[in-house]
């Protein structure tokens, strides 16, 4: 949509029309652009436009609204599906978690993208595979292979999902940090939607009880888990129907949290030092410190991908280059106690 926008911004017919058959798409393709179109009436008043602000909240067109409750409601069978079949929740739910999860938010991608039938094909091969894969693992509960597959298993997932959030969009940069910002504000809108339903499950269920009547067991099974199970695509509807809901949320939080990370890192490391624990000998403690890696990674590609999109202060670009220096030496520590430990003790 980039490219057309550029090459219809003096044809307002042109850009009406492509407004209307994609809001959110043309909103964000044109904020990116309108720095290097100001001074064209036509862009200035696009840009009025798409920066009112209204109270109002965009419910997306009725399809996507049936297409997202359709979802939901899979996703909340697939979730109980330990509930309606004799499979024990204890294999099922370590194992599938991701495919509870990611097939719903890959059907919508894929839909509304309108992606070719060749990508959805690979999409539907490699989520197959993986589901495949996994549950004829054996089943053992002190296998770290069974741990590591599932752990990776996910990472598989979410790089589709990536695959299907671009689309057709070829070597797009763009595209690539739309991808990261959509992460951050799906963790932000999801968590909103967790503390609401927990609030409002608390309230009911306290309720009831007020009443004699105990609905923990049955609010559970039967509501809470279809509600847990829908969270993902109900945040992502959200956040791709209404961007300015958490638009101006999610660049605070990475202002706040990337000096304080930076600070916390640097303590942590002089620390570590001091007490003589590392992650060569002590196997716990490597994996709590890729964790923390993972964590502070995805914390610098959410920051990076809101520095593009709205520009930093020079301290702010500091901080990002401090912090990823830092991320470089945790991932270099990590890497070196990875090869000590395999050359010791073996790959298993």
């Amino acid at each position: 949509m980039k490219n057309e926008i550029l090459a219809q911004i003096d044809n307002p017919a042109a850009l009406e029309k492509m407004y209307r058959a994609n809001k959110t798409a043309f909103k964000r393709e044109f904020a990116n652009l309108y720095p290097d179109l100001q001074g064209n009436t036509i862009a200035n008043c696009w840009q009025e436009r798409l920066q009112y602000e209204s109270d109002d909240i965009s419910w997306g067109s009725r399809k996507e609204l049936v297409f997202v409750i359709v979802g939901a409601l899979v996703a909340g069978l697939l979730a109980k599906l330990p509930n309606l079949t004799s499979i024990d929740p204890e294999f099922f739910y370590p194992r599938n978690i991701g495919f509870i999860v990611f097939p719903v938010l890959l059907a919508y991608f894929a839909w509304r993208n309108q992606l070719s039938a060749a990508k959805i094909f690979f999409m539907a091969a490699v989520t197959l595979a993986g589901l495949v894969f996994i549950n004829v693992l054996p089943n053992s509960d002190r296998s770290d292979t069974l741990v590591l597959s599932c752990v990776h298993l996910l990472l598989v997932l979410w790089s589709v999902l990536g695959f299907a959030f671009v689309g057709d969009a070829k070597n797009n940069p763009e595209k690539r940090l739309h991808f990261l910002r959509y992460n951050g504000e799906l963790l932000v809108m999801a968590a909103l939607i967790v503390i609401a339903g927990g609030i409002l499950s608390g309230i009911t269920i306290g309720l009831f009880s007020l009443i004699g009547l105990r609905i923990e067991q049955f609010y559970m099974e039967n509501v809470a888990v279809f509600g847990m199970a829908a969270v993902p695509l109900a945040a992502t509807y959200l956040t791709q129907t209404n961007p300015q809901l958490v638009g101006k949320v999610s660049p605070v939080i990475a202002k706040i949290f990337s000096p304080l990370v930076l600070v916390m890192l640097v303590v942590y490391l002089l620390a570590m030092a001091y007490s003589g624990n590392d992650p060569y000998n002590n196997r716990d403690f490597l994996l709590i410190f890729n964790a923390l890696l993972i964590g502070v990674m995805a914390l610098i590609f959410f920051s990076a991908a809101e520095a593009t999109k709205a520009g930093t202060k020079k301290a702010e670009t500091w901080v990002l280059f401090l912090l990823s220096l830092v991320t470089i030496v945790v991932n270099g520590i990590a890497l070196s106690a990875i090869l000590f430990r395999i050359s010791e003790w073996g790959l298993t």
